[in-house]
């Protein structure tokens, strides 16, 4: 049985780990958010991408996918890496954040016109997203 001087003061430790968990998660979406757009950015200001709101050739669309892997993957790290235990399970979960933002979305833009670029880029985006937060997850875990 826990005395009450145990229990009292564990009782602030919980409040805190869901603050650190929910921080943890926030950390990594922020990552991801910051690094992808600041890639467009620079992308469209070096007119690599055409100006915004313009239709993109799909090749265009490869390399958006290509960077925001690797950047959904560097945010699963981080989440993992901050979360207040476990890591592994906190990268899942900020991966199926993303899968329901990406699922949003695709169905927010799935016929807009051209430039919300091809069908199969969001689609992409939903298929990558568990299997990046699970890698950033291991490659924090190893």
């Amino acid at each position: 049985m826990v005395d009450e001087s145990t229990r009292l003061m564990s009782e602030p430790e919980r409040p805190r780990r869901i603050l650190r968990s929910l921080g943890a998660l926030f950390a990594g979406f922020v990552v991801v958010v910051v690094l992808s757009l600041g890639t467009d950015l620079v992308l469209h200001a070096t007119r690599v991408f055409p100006p915004w709101g313009q239709p993109m050739a799909d090749r265009l669309f490869l390399l958006a996918t290509a960077y925001r892997t690797v950047y959904a993957i560097v945010g699963s790290y981080i989440t993992a890496r901050l979360a207040p235990y476990g890591p592994m399970q906190h990268a899942l979960l900020g991966g199926v954040i993303g899968l329901v933002l990406s699922t949003v979305g695709a169905v927010a833009t799935w016929n807009q016109g051209p430039e919300f670029g091809p069908h199969w880029y969001p689609l992409a985006l939903i298929a990558t997203a568990l299997p990046c937060a699970w890698a950033g997850g291991r490659l924090y875990v190893r």
